[in-house]
C-alpha cells in the first residue's frame, strides 16, 4: 500500500512534460545498461558504459552518431536491441502504453491522454489516442513496405536471413530518421545504385513530414482541404529540398567523390540524397570531408532546420523556421501580424518560434565553443569540423566529419546532451526543469516604454 501511495504522489507531482523528459532518460539508461553487457558485442566482452550509453542516446534520440561501428562492434542481438530503441525513440515512448491499452482493450485514462497531447505536440486532448493509433498503424505500413523494397536489393546480396534483417533495420532507421547502418560505411557502397538511395530517401522524407501532415494528405479526398500546419510544412519541406538540390548540384561537381562507373543519373540520385539526408537522417553516400565550403554550410543549415513538428525528426523544425520567415515578410510588408494564405498566425506561436530560434542557436554556439576547447581539431580542418558535429547532434541527424569516434569523455557528454535536447525538444526540457512554468504569470502589466533596435 505504501509503495502505491508513493507512486501516486510522484505522478501527481510530475507534470506531463516532466514525465516525457524523464521517460526518455529512463529508456536511454536501460538501453545503455543492456548494451554494455557482453552478450550484445561481437567480441563477447563488456562494452565501456560511456560508449554503450552514447549508442543508446543516439538510438533513442534517433541521431546515428556513434563512437563504435554498429556493423562491426555489435552482434545480431546488439543490432536488434538498437533497432528496438530506434523504433521506440522515433515514434515516442508513449506508443508503448497506447499499444498495450489497445491490445488489452482497456479504456485510456485522462493522465495518459494528457501525456499523448504533449508527446504529439497537440493543442487539445480530443483525438489524441486516435491519432497515436493512426501513427502506429501508418508507421508500421510504411516501414514494412520500405523493408520489402530494400530486401529486393539486400537479399540477393546478403542472402535471405541477413538480407531481410538488413531491409527491416534500414527501413526502420530511415523512417525514424536515425541514420544507423549495418553496411559499415553508410551508403557509400551504393553510390551507383539509385534504387537504394531513392527508397531510403523517400523513407526519410516520410518520417520527417510528420504524422499530422500524413493524416491530412490521406484524408484530402474526403476533406478537400489542408490545415495551415500541413500547408506550411509541405511548402517549406519542398522549398528546402529543391533549394538544397540546386545548390548541391552546382557546388558538388567534384566527380572524385563518386566511385568509378557512376553516370549523370547516378550524380542526380546522389545529389537528391544529399538534399534529403541532412533533414535529420544521417545516412551519407559521399565523403563530407571532400565537400566544398558552400556545400558544408548548406548541410549545416539543413541540419539545424530539421524536419516537421510532430515527426520522427529533430532540429528547429520546418514549421518553426517558416513562422519566422512569415513574420519577417509580414514586417517588410508593413503589417504587425504574421499572415499567410488568408490566415493570421497567433502572436504566442510567433513568440514561441523566436524563443526557440534564439535558445537553440545560443545552445549550439556555446557547444561549439566548449568542444573547440575539449577536442582536438586536425590541422587540415577548421571550426567547421566541430560546428558540423554540433548541428548534426542537435538536429538528431548523425552526419559526421570524423569527430565523434575521437571524442573525449567531456565531448561525449556534450554531444549526448545535444542529442537528447534535439529529440525531446527545448521546451519540454525547459518546462520539465522549471516546474512552475506558466502558473506564475503576473496579474498586472508594467507601463510600456520604447527601446531603440536595429
Amino acid at each position: 500500500m505504501k509503495k502505491n501511495k508513493i507512486v501516486i504522489k510522484v505522478k501527481k507531482r510530475l507534470s506531463a512534460v516532466q514525465i516525457i523528459a524523464l521517460g526518455f532518460i529512463v529508456l536511454v539508461f536501460v538501453g545503455g545498461t543492456l548494451l554494455s553487457l557482453p552478450i550484445f558485442s561481437r567480441s563477447g566482452q563488456s562494452t565501456p558504459f560511456i560508449d554503450a550509453l552514447f549508442t543508446a542516446v543516439s538510438a533513442v534520440c534517433v541521431t546515428g552518431l556513434t563512437t563504435l561501428n554498429t556493423a562491426l562492434h555489435w552482434n545480431a542481438y546488439g543490432q536488434l536491441l538498437i533497432m528496438i530503441l530506434i523504433e521506440i525513440g522515433g515514434l515516442g515512448f508513449m506508443t508503448m502504453p497506447v499499444i498495450l491499452y489497445f491490445i488489452l482493450r482497456k479504456k485510456i485514462t485522462l493522465s495518459t491522454r494528457i501525456l499523448l497531447r504533449e508527446a504529439l505536440n497537440l493543442d487539445d486532448m480530443s483525438g489524441a489516442f486516435r491519432l497515436m493509433m493512426y501513427v502506429v498503424k501508418l508507421a508500421t505500413v510504411i516501414q514494412l513496405a520500405g523493408a520489402a523494397l530494400l530486401a529486393i536489393e539486400f537479399v540477393p546480396e546478403f542472402g535471405w536471413k541477413k538480407g531481410l534483417f538488413f531491409g527491416l533495420f534500414h527501413s526502420i532507421s530511415s523512417f525514424c530518421n536515425a541514420g544507423f547502418d549495418l553496411l559499415g560505411d553508410s551508403l557509400t557502397p551504393y553510390q551507383a545504385k539509385p534504387y537504394v538511395l531513392f527508397v531510403i530517401g523517400f523513407l526519410i522524407i516520410s518520417g520527417g513530414l510528420g504524422f499530422i501532415v500524413w493524416q491530412d494528405l490521406l484524408q484530402f479526398k474526403k476533406k478537400r482541404k489542408f490545415s495551415l500546419h500541413t500547408k506550411i510544412a509541405l511548402i517549406t519541406t519542398g522549398s528546402l529540398l529543391l533549394g538544397a538540390f540546386a545548390i548541391f548540384f552546382l557546388t558538388e561537381h567534384n566527380a572524385s567523390q563518386l566511385t568509378t562507373g557512376t553516370n549523370f543519373f547516378d550524380r542526380l540520385a546522389n545529389t537528391f540524397f544529399m538534399s534529403v539526408t541532412p533533414r535529420t537522417a544521417g545516412y551519407y553516400s559521399i565523403d563530407y570531408m571532400q565537400m566544398t565550403n558552400a556545400g558544408l554550410i548548406t548541410t549545416i543549415f539543413l541540419m539545424y532546420v530539421g524536419g516537421t513538428s510532430g515527426s520522427t525528426a529533430g532540429g528547429l523544425k520546418t514549421t518553426t523556421f517558416a513562422v519566422l520567415v512569415i513574420q519577417i515578410v509580414s514586417i517588410f510588408k508593413g503589417r504587425t501580424r504574421a499572415e499567410f494564405q488568408g490566415r493570421t498566425i497567433r502572436n504566442s506561436t510567433v513568440f514561441r518560434a523566436l524563443t526557440l530560434f534564439f535558445i537553440t542557436l545560443t545552445l549550439c554556439v556555446l557547444s561549439i565553443m566548449l568542444l573547440t576547447i575539449t577536442e582536438h581539431i586536425p590541422e587540415t580542418s577548421g571550426i567547421e569540423y566541430v560546428a558540423f558535429e554540433v548541428f548534426s547532434a542537435f538536429g538528431t541527424v548523425g552526419l559526421t566529419m570524423g569527430l565523434t569516434p575521437e571524442l573525449t569523455g567531456i565531448g561525449k557528454v556534450i554531444i549526448m546532451l545535444l542529442m537528447y535536447i534535439g529529440r525531446v525538444g527545448i521546451y519540454t526540457v525547459g518546462f520539465s526543469l522549471l516546474t512552475k512554468g506558466q502558473k506564475q504569470q503576473a496579474k498586472f502589466k508594467y507601463p510600456d516604454e520604447s527601446v531603440m533596435i536595429g
